[in-house]
């Protein structure tokens, strides 16, 4: 994962197939999108339908394939195009579906790794979110699915799965997933289901268009197909599936996951266990003076931020001032009565603001922030010797170089300034 940068696609894909569930016709359009915008599904059958984003907030059912949905809109089976995107270390894009049902094409990844080759990545100027295991992470649900989540320098897979079919049997294999081998290793490797099961999931609305053009089938003798693309072919499945449901933790992954039969219920659970934790280590994130003196242009007696306790990139910081009788604006700012001044009090804020975008912009080193304006500015209370004064800045958005962000000083967590701010990154 050398390349930090994130990434887009370089033009339109679109590819048509059916969906293996709903049966139905399914076109879908995978289009370049904006730094810092995520994957995001679209229904262009549904004008009006809100954008989905790719992520586990909104994760609605797991039962033979993942769906996402919001606002009452659903997409059906997307672990196929998000593996392939995710393997392939494509970071936003915008997929247009005119249907319920990403097409399941021949039953593998290969058709969308294959497209999004051919259309090539385009890097753009934001740094990509690692979302990476830094203690042993253990899951197991009721349907007899085990996970270990445990840190690695890269992304690997080990995985076991085993079935009451000679055809299948037990299987286990451990896998390498970047860029080059996820094509080779693991793309080809097709959907499978039973012969046996296939009425029973008509009857109830699924499979409706699965066949063996799109599915490895099994009966009774075996394999209903011409043959397998791969000895192990169900393991390998199973496994690039479970990198379509980790691409739902909405950053790309580092870790080693270590499993014995997967599900999509069982990685969905934990994908949220793996983002609950690195959630927990961003907030506790610290960053000193040195670190800060590396990103923000200023010095004494301008530098007014002493240390970041909390840090979410993207979202939140917390960053503190603390305030001495030798702040040298003191002697000339009310001095038989000191005060800080106002203007400085959100300036500090500022600065704080400027730490919140040191990782959405590619290396914050080479970049300076420049507000551009501020609304609704209060001050509630005057910051005296003595004081530190907590400020809490979060993001409300980020769109190409202009920011928006809304922040509050607290002293003994009483709020003592809030003001919303807008600045542009530019090169230094």
């Amino acid at each position: 994962m050398a390349d930090r940068n994130q990434h887009t696609i370089a033009r339109d894909i679109t590819l048509e197939g059916i969906g293996v569930h709903t049966g139905e016709a399914a076109t879908i359009a995978i289009r370049p999108s904006l730094p810092n915008t995520g994957i995001a599904f679209v229904r262009t059958d549904l004008p009006g339908a809100p954008p989905i984003p790719a992520d586990l907030d909104h994760v609605t059912a797991t039962e033979l394939g993942t769906s996402v949905g919001a606002g009452g809109v659903e997409v059906l089976t997307v672990e196929h195009v998000l593996a392939a995107l995710a393997a392939l270390e494509v970071d936003n894009a915008t997929l247009e579906l005119n249907g319920p049902e990403v097409p399941i094409l021949d039953g593998s990844f290969a058709p969308y790794v294959s497209a999004i080759q051919e259309a090539g990545r385009e890097s753009q100027r934001a740094e990509a979110e690692v979302v990476e295991v830094w203690d042993p992470i253990s899951i197991e649900d009721d349907h007899g699915a085990s996970y270990v989540a445990l840190p690695d320098d890269g992304y690997r897979i080990s995985a076991t799965i085993e079935f009451d079919h000679a055809a299948i049997g037990c299987q286990q294999g451990r896998f390498i997933i970047d860029r080059r081998q996820f094509g080779y290793a693991l793309a080809r490797a097709r959907t499978f289901g039973f012969h046996e099961d296939a009425e029973a999931l008509r009857a109830r609305g699924l499979a409706l268009g699965s066949s063996l053009a799109n599915t490895v089938v099994l009966d009774g003798d075996g394999v209903m197909n011409d043959g397998l693309r791969y000895p192990d072919e169900f393991l390998r499945h199973k496994v690039g599936d479970i990198v379509g449901d980790l691409a739902l933790l909405g950053g790309r992954f580092r870790g080693h996951v270590v499993t014995e039969c997967p599900s999509h219920r069982g990685n969905i659970a934990l994908a949220r266990a793996i983002r609950a934790a690195h959630n927990r280590r961003r907030r506790a994130r610290g960053i000193d003076i040195t670190e800060i003196m590396d990103v923000l242009p200023h010095r004494y007696p301008f530098l007014l931020v002493d240390r970041v306790v909390e840090f979410e990139p993207g979202k939140r910081i917390v960053g503190l001032k603390n305030v001495t009788i030798n702040e040298p604006f003191f002697r000339g700012h009310f001095p038989d009565h000191p005060i800080m001044p106002g203007v400085l009090v959100i300036e500090a804020m500022g600065q704080v603001g400027g730490l919140l975008l040191m990782d959405s912009v590619g290396d914050p080193r080479n970049k300076v922030v420049y507000f551009m304006a501020l609304n609704n500015v209060k001050w509630r209370k005057p910051v005296t010797p003595g004081d530190q004064v907590l400020f809490e800045v979060e993001m409300v958005n980020l769109r190409r170089s202009v920011c928006k962000m809304k922040g509050k000083g607290m002293v003994d967590g009483k709020v003592v300034a809030e003001a919303e701010m807008m600045a542009r990154i530019v090169d230094r």
